[in-house]
């Protein structure tokens, strides 16, 4: 690397520094226990148990759910699952357990379908390390993905598709068979310049993290994990989780206390709250004081005030006693940074703290997207919520660079210690690769930060899953019942009607209404039909009846049918929608965010 790279790594080792002189290390020893990896086995058990596949480890038989899940399952994503099951077994006899049942009785019924080859054997040519890898990582570049000679790089003002309605791991295994590298390797990016991806907007639109209901949104991390993990099988990289750490209860109220148990307490001033009213307070302090201040976030604070306005927020925060006014930015920031660093377990969780610090070991940008994508799913829903926070509050400072000096790349590094050296301590690694580790979880944050819209968002293809899985769960009862046969033939005579051309029988679609009338909204149902039209028809039919009304507040929501409850994008088609879940009803009402 060029020395000017290098000096741009300064940000890091200067928050390194200052993290040590604050002596926290010695503070925390006393009441933190290291996080350690699983034992032989264990972390193939833990994955089955956290994907809802706890049952193909054997015992009483297979669990109720597993045949529904199994079903939404791709063919890469089955042989991460045979891959996972074969592994413990190998390690269960190893032991001398008793016996558990094959993997190939287990998956027999995928290796019958026509045109499929048998998953093993598919495997083993998918999860060849060397096969995909070997030549880019013996150059030493482990955390800084660099081009081939002679290939073009992609340009800081390039919009390129970033394809969500197939899986992530059928992208990768597709472009390894066809043996044509991915033109997405970049070289490092110490000056910001990345380039820009625009999502794919199929005809059901984009999903975000917050459209889904609570119940759907649920089923996703299970099914996330199983393509992540399908996902590093393809590209040959070994998907490290730990196990948590056990940690001592803290005996303050906001600095080191678990994000739970902070929103429990906020939810009785605040019930809506999502992030803890603490870090708001900090996030809106620095929005108003040092936005335009430069080297925020860089430059840091008094020591002694830092600790004298944590002693007075533990004290004063929740009685409003606490004076934002008088707080100093720079300690502000210092606030922020340790409020983070002293949260219980890392923000980024310490099971998959270690798959993140993997993302820049993949050569392609692009899949590096595509596993950062999937791992912000993985997150507990109070850390997503707080790294979102984080996150929009650094673009903001990154949007200021002319008046605070402070670049994309400067702001990453700078906060990457604070994430990645949790408690300011260092994580395990060889002699020698400190650097290496700068780099990636520098490259790390600069991702979240300038993708942060891209990665949270719900991947078509996940939805899809959901859809499936509902549906098969929402059927299975029905098998038993005695009119069977009648069940079936309705069906088959709904689809036959709509198959092919849904709109020669659906001329006209009736949309509920929640608020604020009761009386259904007719809207011809057409091809060409969006979302957008019906609000617009909303819109126009409060405008005529004299309703005063936020129309940012109204949304449409698909509700029943293959779905709990989903938010629905503008831009959807609601033909479209209407064949990807006939059964379900469409509603306008407020958002409760």
């Amino acid at each position: 690397q060029s020395s000017a790279e290098s000096l741009s790594l300064d940000g890091f080792w200067m928050e390194v520094e200052w993290i040590q002189q604050r002596d926290e290390l010695r503070e925390e020893d006393s009441s933190m226990v290291d996080s350690q990896p699983p034992e032989e086995g264990e972390a193939e058990s833990q994955w089955l148990q956290d994907t809802g596949l706890s049952g193909l480890l054997g015992g009483p038989g297979l669990g109720s759910d597993h045949p529904e899940l199994l079903s939404t399952l791709t063919q890469t994503q089955v042989a991460a699952v045979c891959r996972r099951v074969d592994i413990y077994t190998c390690s269960a006899r190893r032991r001398h357990k008793a016996p558990i049942r094959d993997v190939r009785d287990i998956f027999g019924v995928f290796k019958r379908e026509k045109g499929r080859s048998p998953e093993g054997t598919r495997l083993k040519g998918l999860s060849s390390k060397n096969h995909f890898l070997g030549n880019r990582t013996s150059q030493g570049n482990h955390f800084l993905g660099t081009a081939e000679p002679g290939r073009p790089q992609e340009q800081a003002g390039q919009e390129e598709s970033f394809n969500m309605d197939s899986a992530y791991s059928e992208q990768a295994a597709a472009l390894l068979q066809r043996a044509r590298p991915s033109l997405g390797g970049t070289c490092a990016w110490g000056k910001g310049s990345l380039p820009k991806f625009r999502i794919h907007k199929g005809r059901l639109g984009v999903t975000r993290i917050g459209d889904l209901s609570l119940q759907d949104m649920k089923k996703v991390p299970p099914l996330a994990l199983i393509e992540l993990t399908a996902l590093c099988d393809v590209l040959g990289l070994d998907l490290k989780r730990n196990k948590a750490g056990k940690w001592k209860a803290a005996e303050t109220r906001l600095f080191g206390v678990p994000l739970d148990s902070l929103l429990e307490a906020d939810h009785k001033v605040l019930p809506s709250a999502r992030v803890p009213l603490v870090l708001q307070a900090l996030l809106s302090c620095l929005e108003k004081k040092g936005l335009d201040v430069e080297g925020i976030l860089r430059v840091p604070g008094s020591q002694a005030r830092v600790k004298g306005l944590e002693q007075k927020l533990e004290r004063d925060f929740y009685t409003g006693l606490f004076s934002w006014d008088e707080v100093h930015h720079n300690d502000a920031s210092d606030l922020l940074k340790r409020f983070i660093r002293k949260l219980p377990t890392p923000l980024l969780t310490a099971e998959y703290l270690p798959a993140f610090a993997v993302v820049p070991n993949i050569p392609d940008l692009k899949q590096r997207l595509q596993a950062l994508h999937l791992l912000i799913l993985l997150l507990p829903e109070p850390n997503r919520n707080v790294l979102k926070a984080l996150l929009e509050f650094l673009r903001k400072v990154v949007a200021r660079e002319q008046h605070n000096k402070m670049t994309l790349w400067n702001v990453s590094s700078v906060m990457a210690p604070n994430l990645f050296l949790h408690q300011g301590r260092h994580p395990k690694i060889p002699k020698g690769q400190e650097k290496q580790l700068a780099e990636g979880a520098a490259e790390v944050v600069q991702m979240l930060v300038h993708y942060q819209d891209l990665l949270w968002t719900v991947a078509s293809f996940l939805v899809a899953q959901v859809r499936k899985l509902n549906d098969s769960r929402s059927r299975r009862p029905q098998l038993c019942d005695g009119g069977l046969k009648t069940w079936l033939r309705r069906i088959h005579a709904d689809r036959d009607k709509t198959g092919d051309h849904p709109e020669a029988t659906l001329k006209v679609a009736k949309i509920q209404v929640a608020w604020p009338t009761k009386d259904p909204l007719k809207v011809p149902l057409t091809p060409s039909t969006r979302v957008a039209h019906v609000l617009l028809q909303f819109t126009e039919r409060l405008a005529s009846c004299s309703y005063r009304f936020m129309e940012s507040a109204n949304f449409l929501y698909e509700v029943g049918g293959n779905i709990s409850e989903h938010r629905l994008d503008p831009d959807a088609y609601l033909l479209d929608l209407y064949r990807a879940n006939p059964h379900g009803e469409w509603v306008i009402k407020q958002s409760p965010t």
